[in-house]
């Protein structure tokens, strides 16, 4: 016996007239198993229960169908998924960078360490840099100093995940949020 497939999105059940089958095991809209039935009788149960039949397993022998109201069950069904899909990204941390400078001034430190704070806040990391150009090779020292002023100005909510290392031109910093308890 062939199931012919007439949903019109992969993961949709067959319902009522779309179901193929000559005699299915009705489950009951309260669970409980009302036993094998021909189609139309099993049809006639979800008319009169105002419910729609929904083939459950197509694959078992005979294949099972559920009375539901199915529309209900699709929205439930979208809203879990929806729910999941919240949860799992408010678990996803996202890694914001701010580019410092050797030289930087300090209402220009201010701005930054205020933006970054705020991001601090929200539960993400930050990543710091510096990127030394020319003579500025000379005197990291100035970019460590930096880097460590703005880590001690915000540990009071962050701390420091990754010290500060030179990589070529470039130094970088992880500040990552104080977990709360």
């Amino acid at each position: 016996m062939e199931v012919f497939c007439i949903a019109t999105k992969s993961n949709d059940l067959l319902t009522n007239e779309q179901i193929k089958e000559s005699h299915v095991l009705v489950i009951g809209p309260n669970g409980e198993q009302l036993g094998v039935k021909g189609i139309k009788d099993a049809l006639t149960i979800a008319n009169y229960a105002g419910l729609d039949l929904v083939l459950i397993n197509p694959n078992a022998n005979p294949a099972v169908c559920k009375i539901m109201d199915y529309n209900k069950f699709k929205y439930e069904k979208a809203k879990k998924q929806k729910e999941a899909k919240k949860k799992q990204q408010a678990n996803i941390v996202e890694l914001k960078e701010y580019r410092l400078s050797p030289d930087i001034d300090i209402g220009d430190f201010n701005t930054k360490l205020r933006n970054a704070s705020k991001y601090l806040e929200k539960g993400h990391k930050v990543k710091l840099s510096i990127r030394f150009k020319g003579r500025q090779m000379l005197h990291t020292d100035r970019g460590i100093d930096v880097m460590t002023r703005f880590a001690n100005e915000v540990n009071s909510i962050a701390t420091i995940e990754q010290q500060a290392k030179l990589d070529g031109r470039n130094m970088t910093m992880i500040l990552a949020p104080i977990k709360e308890k």
